[in-house]
């Protein structure tokens, strides 16, 4: 089979016990489309395309490709009917090169390669394409553009004509994500393949999708042409009844007294290579500082250090005038919160209840603490009026944390930092993995926890986010702060070249 090629699945259910995954659930792609899969987290879409690919086997329903039934027992028998899935995080072998990786992934490699015929079959295959990656270069030393090139090359190269992309550009700079995203746009246009694009930004939606299909707790939820839906009809379709609270408006307020100031921070990451490099930053009360930048280029470790979960190793930080370490006790008394990502991982224990933690911070206070005793009735009262104004779903205040949703953690975690009097508020990639209801409730809290007056460093990979929310905007690569602007002058293409660190 040689160019793009239309799929449809037809009635698809998968449980998993009593769990449907996916109820009676039918899609058409197109050939020659762009088709955008959306849903929250758990409506199916990951279900669904394991089913298609061979991971899974549906328990009903039918895949039909090209028009012909066809069943994909397994990754080998999707490959053969040309089905090509490109993951949210790469899966080169990083120690070898570009052709290496490619030559090594197809099925028919041979025992004795011939380097040289290899190389020379695959610059063939390179000069049809409408882009290239450096065959002699480990992957590795790829930037994150080049090796999500290399991981389409090497879907094409293994025959691919239908192509599944999962969140493929959440690690790239906003160029590199147009520039990635326009190209299969414009090889599905030639009818060269057909995709397939899960995301949550609607904006790539908007701009490269020619049709959407939406799944809600494992059901359709609706389908149809980008041209005639808005963002607020494929936002009703993925919430359903349940609606978001309202946004909280941004107070017109000056910024007030520097409440968190970073001078010439430096810090090593788990390898000991240094992560943070020098940097030097001010978040004044009253306003919204975000940093921008690709992972990896020591945003986790500042924020790390600011925890008191990493030392630095240079320059220092001061809180509301004072140096400042990151002890407990600094923490409480200049009222500083933390809102870091992973909560579950980060910033609860798992096995204990809700009500355990969310009174982490102040378990050992009255009335929670008399002398050497705790209370948990003070303990459960307290997480009970946190519960209600967070709106954290949870069976009671005595569940373990580790059974709630990934977004009702993080706002038992919110509800638990901001319950009190704030004064300094970091978060890092607040709303990762959330459902659209949850980003938004969160969304409001951060926004409301400025107008009250605080000092929020927001540290975030989508540049959206960033963009909605702060009032500064600092880029961070390779451990240094290298761009700051006020978000209403923000220019993309200068944050993206930031962000690469031209």
């Amino acid at each position: 089979m040689s160019g793009a090629f239309s799929l449809e699945v037809a009635g698809m259910s998968k449980r998993f016990g009593a769990l449907a995954a996916l109820d009676d659930v039918s899609m058409r792609v197109d050939a020659g489309s762009v088709h955008a899969l959306l849903g929250e987290n758990g409506a199916g879409k990951s279900t669904l395309v394991k089913c298609i690919m061979g991971f899974y086997h549906a328990d009903e329903g039918s895949l039909l490709v090209d028009g012909r039934e066809e069943a994909v027992r397994n990754p080998r028998d999707a490959a053969q009917f040309g089905l090509g899935m490109v993951y949210q995080h790469f899966t080169l072998v990083p120690s070898m090169t570009v052709l290496e990786n490619l030559v090594m992934a197809r099925a028919d490699t041979p025992e004795m390669i011939d380097w040289g015929r290899e190389r020379r079959r695959l610059a063939d295959f390179i000069a049809g394409m409408p882009f290239s990656a450096p065959l002699d270069t480990p992957a590795h030393g790829l930037a994150a553009g080049e090796k999500q090139k290399a991981e389409i090359l090497k879907q094409l190269y293994l025959g691919a004509r239908f192509l599944i992309l999962d969140e493929p550009t959440s690690v790239l700079t906003p160029q590199e994500a147009d520039q990635m995203l326009g190209t299969i746009r414009d090889m599905a246009r030639e009818m060269r393949l057909t995709a397939l694009l899960i995301t949550h930004k609607f904006r790539e939606v908007l701009a490269y999708a020619d049709a959407v299909t939406v799944l809600r707790k494992g059901k359709l939820a609706g389908t149809g042409k980008v041209a005639e839906l808005t963002v607020d009809k494929m936002a009703a379709m993925m919430i359903g009844e349940e609606r978001p609270a309202a946004p909280v408006a941004r107070a017109d307020v000056a910024p007030g007294a520097v409440r968190l100031a970073v001078e010439d921070l430096k810090a090593d990451d788990s390898d000991g290579a240094e992560a943070v490099r020098g940097v030097t930053l001010a978040v004044r009360a009253g306003e919204i500082v975000g940093i921008a930048g690709v992972s990896g280029n020591g945003q986790s470790e500042l924020v790390e250090v600011l925890a008191g979960q990493r030392d630095a190793t240079g320059g220092r930080m001061l809180v509301e005038g004072e140096v400042y370490h990151a002890a407990r006790a600094e923490t409480q008394r200049h009222h500083l919160a933390l809102l870091p990502e992973e909560p579950l991982r980060n910033a609860c224990v798992g096995r204990m209840s809700v009500a355990e933690n969310m009174a982490m911070r102040n378990f050992d206070r009255p009335p929670m603490a008399n002398g050497l005793w705790l209370s948990a009735r003070a303990m459960r009262e307290a997480a009970r009026d946190l519960i209600r104004r967070y709106r954290v779903k949870t069976p009671g205040p005595d569940a373990p944390i580790a059974s709630l949703s990934g977004g009702n953690v993080q706002r038992a975690v919110l509800g638990r930092e901001l319950g009190g009097e704030v004064h300094i508020l970091v978060a890092a990639n607040p709303v990762f993995g959330l459902d659209f209801a949850a980003v938004a409730d969160i969304h409001s809290q951060i926004v409301a926890a400025r107008n009250r007056g605080a000092a929020v460093l927001l540290v975030s990979e989508d540049l959206d986010e960033l963009l909605d929310l702060s009032d500064r905007l600092l880029v961070m690569s390779e451990g240094r702060i290298v761009l700051e602007t006020t978000a209403a002058a923000a220019d993309r293409t200068a944050i993206g070249r930031a962000m690469a660190g031209h």
